[in-house]
């Protein structure tokens, strides 16, 4: 049984950095494609980014882009997602999620993920 178990999360101020880790157990992680989600009260989860099983490739949601970056350690079994000059409206609960094959955008395409991890942005 493959888990995922996401850290990193936490309240930060607006502008401030967090780094977000996913550890995946019970499986061959480089079969793999990744991707990270983000659920705000009251709304579906919404892509942030995924990496395809190599690390070559990766997408970037448009609110994102520039600010947060996705890699992978296949030798540790981690997926981290880097989250810098934070927004208050980067807040939400942030879920990794697994599939095999390539990487999409849609979180029910996903056969795995984690509990989540809460990100709390303050202004």
């Amino acid at each position: 049984q493959v888990q995922l178990v996401e850290s990193g999360g936490g309240l930060v101020q607006a502008g401030d950095s967090l780094r977000l880790s996913c550890a995946v157990s019970g499986g061959t992680f480089s079969d793999y494609a990744m991707g990270w989600f983000r659920q705000a009260p009251g709304k579906e989860h919404d892509v942030v980014s995924t990496i395809t099983r190599s690390g070559g490739s990766t997408y970037y949601a448009d609110s994102v882009k520039g600010r947060f970056t996705i890699s992978r350690d296949n030798a540790k079994n981690t997926v981290y997602l880097q989250m810098n000059s934070l927004k208050p409206e980067d807040t939400a609960v942030y879920y990794c999620a697994a599939r095999r094959g390539v990487p999409v955008t849609q979180f029910r395409d996903y056969y795995y993920w984690g509990q989540g991890t809460q990100v709390t942005i303050s202004s």
